[in-house]
């Protein structure tokens, strides 16, 4: 991303446990160059990396070990660069995002806007956490269905009810998005989404919240904005790397006085 709020958020975390010899950095890399420049880091110094997209398949391929939740998704967004210049894979996403939840899934219905990395880590979590129904909705719906046969849950036609709704789209990323324009591009409608308890958005580039949150607080659903999950999922990465107990707060601080 052109703008990315993890760079702060780890630089805070690292400035408060008092880490001042280590530096967290971020390197565009074009994904002809991806597994070349990754071999490199742990010869380089670095102690670990996140992953973003298009490279988290990449990631996984290239790791000597993986976690299971990396396999399972079949994505990584978390490596660790270890002493014998091993690589090792794991995939914060999925337990970022149960941890960032505030609730405990087990039981609840859900319904998963999208089809991509952040919809299977999104659909992996909530399974392993015992959801109740789980279902996928996608405006391709080939591609909902292929999601949801992976992982042994539901495709759906179009949204429907649910305890929780969770967009793992891109829509409201730009902050000009309109609460009518977001529903449209979500399939969703004003009475829609007055009937989910709780709704989370993985979006993050937005001071107020994203066009579904704001819509979904004044309906009285209770909402976990994209950047708790950002700084969840962080923090895991942070603790695999550092051996230490991520300062949540500064982590929360320094993502915030980086909003563009």
């Amino acid at each position: 991303m052109a703008h990315s709020r993890s760079p702060a958020m780890h630089n805070a975390a690292l400035a408060a446990l008092g880490m001042d010899d280590w530096t967290y950095q971020r390197l565009p890399v074009p994904p002809a160059l991806f597994e070349q420049t990754t071999r490199a880091l742990g010869q380089a110094g670095f102690r670990g990396a996140n992953v973003t997209i298009p490279h988290k398949l990449a990631a996984l391929a290239l790791a000597d070990e993986a976690s299971r939740s990396a396999q399972e998704i079949g994505a990584a967004n978390t490596l660790t660069f270890t002493a014998d210049g091993a690589i090792s894979a794991d995939n914060t996403d999925a337990p970022g995002l149960i941890a960032a939840l505030g609730v405990d899934p087990a039981g609840l219905t859900a319904l998963v806007l999208g089809a991509g990395g952040s919809a299977r880590a999104a659909v992996w979590a909530l399974r392993e956490a015992g959801a109740g129904e789980i279902s996928v909705y996608n405006r391709t719906p080939e591609r909902a269905l292929t999601l949801a046969s992976q992982f042994g849950v539901d495709a759906s036609t179009h949204p429907h009810k649910a305890d929780l709704l969770i967009n793992c789209t891109s829509v409201g990323l730009e902050r000009s998005a309109t609460e009518a324009d977001t529903l449209n591009q979500l399939g969703l409608t004003l009475d829609a989404v007055g009937e989910y308890s709780y709704v989370v958005d993985l979006v993050y580039n937005a001071a107020a919240g994203t066009p579904l949150l704001q819509l979904a607080r004044r309906l009285g659903a209770k909402t976990v904005d994209g950047l708790e999950i950002l700084i969840a999922q962080g923090a895991l990465s942070l603790e695999r790397w550092t051996g230490r107990k991520a300062p949540l707060s500064a982590m929360r601080e320094g993502a915030l006085r980086s909003d563009p």
